[in-house]
């Protein structure tokens, strides 16, 4: 890896297999992509691009290949080493909001903290601080049902950034959301990815979610056709 390589992935296949029907998935995928980039994956339906971010973030075993992350090769780590690995340097934002339902939006920004062992007062803290940061200081003990759809997506976006991760990955992020509400997203992702210069890997079908990043992977058929260089 260079130095200011953050993710490098080799020749990565990833096949899946259902009854008799074989799916090769990856099709001996490489790509690498910088500190503080935001790169956009885009292609038709079908054409790997959440596998491929599955893969790259460790959340789906790859059939051979090698995925070096922050100068570690997480093909390598154990389940246990993979989870504390993506908890230190990586945050999650889906089309599906997960919020869970019976606790609050900052219980919910808390949790992944909590968990990490960092202590209620200091989870609270950090909760608010990155609530606040999109926009949802007055909605700290509203439940996910008392938010609208774009609340609840930003309240997603701020557990992310809980743990101040190196890697944000994002899947359809904007695909529940109205146009205003997207645009409001967007401008976070710009600012964030400004001010703290983290890396944002954004699987989309949108071509106005796909302009705003530095560069744009275009898949087809399991494989890139191009990577935006």
């Amino acid at each position: 890896m260079s130095n200011n390589e953050i993710i490098v992935a080799n020749n990565v296949y990833k096949t899946y297999q259902s009854k008799d029907v074989k799916v090769e998935a990856l099709k001996g995928v490489s790509l690498s992509v910088n500190q503080g980039e935001i790169v956009t994956i885009m292609g038709p339906s079908g054409c790997g691009k959440t596998t491929l971010l599955n893969c790259l973030s460790g959340l789906d075993e790859i059939d051979s290949g090698e995925i070096i992350i922050r100068d570690s090769d997480i093909t390598q780590m154990s389940d246990n080493q993979l989870t504390n690995f993506r908890g230190k340097n990586m945050g999650f934002v889906f089309q599906a909001y997960n919020l869970l339902p019976v606790l609050t939006a900052r219980e919910n920004v808390e949790l992944p903290l909590v968990l990490a062992g960092t202590s209620q007062s200091k989870s609270k803290n950090i909760a608010e601080d990155r609530l606040d940061l999109v926009g949802l200081a007055d909605r700290y003990t509203h439940l996910p049902t008392e938010l609208s759809g774009g609340e609840q997506q930003r309240v997603a976006i701020a557990r992310a950034f809980a743990n101040d991760p190196a890697i944000i990955w994002a899947d359809e992020l904007t695909g529940n959301l109205d146009s205003k509400t997207q645009d409001e997203v967007i401008d976070l992702i710009r600012k964030m990815n400004k001010e703290n210069n983290q890396t944002f890997i954004i699987v989309t079908h949108s071509d106005e979610v796909g302009s705003i990043g530095h560069r744009t992977i275009r898949m087809r058929d399991g494989l890139i056709e191009d990577d935006g260089k």
